[in-house]
């Protein structure tokens, strides 16, 4: 039995496994990279929701704020996230907050930065935005709360 092609033994082998990591790194890259955007985006958008929900529930004003920063930073915290001064805002259309059918708005902001990429003082080279935005209106048949 003679070989015209001794060459090429192994050959396929080799430039299967190549590919194969060549085109599996990238992948595996973009994909945890996704996750952790969705990841955050997920988290934000319980925490905006949530924050709104336990404001307008809150006996007082005061009180409301308190609750509603730690309600976000329990939606945050559930989605790996943490909660930084200066990423949750509330805005209110009457003044006080919780008059009856006054809408709160809470806006969540934050970048995400990818996996990998090296991080040069507060921010990464390679950062994506997240933000997430709630409104709630307090209850029309509630009494006013300072």
């Amino acid at each position: 039995m003679s070989r015209t092609r001794g060459d090429d033994d192994g050959a396929a082998m080799i430039e299967f496994v190549i590919l194969a990591v060549v085109l599996a790194v990238p992948l595996a890259y973009l994909l945890l990279a996704v996750f952790d955007v969705q990841r955050a985006a997920y988290g934000a958008s319980s925490a905006t929701r949530e924050a709104a929900r336990v404001f307008v529930r809150a006996p007082s004003g005061a009180i409301a704020q308190d609750q509603a920063r730690a309600a976000a930073a329990v939606a945050l915290a559930d989605h790996g996230v943490s909660l930084t001064d200066g990423e949750l805002l509330i805005s209110c259309s009457a003044s006080p907050c919780l008059t009856p059918g006054a809408t709160i708005s809470f806006s969540y902001q934050t970048r995400v930065n990818l996996p990998i990429i090296p991080v040069f003082g507060e921010q990464s080279v390679a950062s994506i935005p997240i933000r997430a935005v709630h409104t709630q209106v307090v209850d029309v048949y509630s009494e006013i709360r300072p």
